[in-house]
């Protein structure tokens, strides 16, 4: 299988894992290797003035939350 699917577009790539923990650090960091990163450019942020204390109210509907079971 590896091949005939593995090609220069979308390479196979094998991840020894006996120690899975190291082995899913190797992976994300190979993973993150191949990505051509490139500065990108920004304009300054401009922030609005502070808010009076007391005057900020929590919204009725909470937005969506991750659960929390541990």
């Amino acid at each position: 299988m590896f091949r005939r699917t593995d090609s220069a577009w979308a390479p196979w790539h094998i991840a020894h894992t006996d120690d899975k923990k190291r082995g899913r650090l190797n992976v994300i960091s190979h993973l993150l290797s191949q990505i051509p990163y490139t500065t990108v450019e920004q304009e300054p942020v401009k922030l609005p003035r502070w808010q009076k204390r007391g005057g900020y109210k929590e919204p009725d509907s909470p937005p969506r939350e991750v659960p929390m079971p541990y």
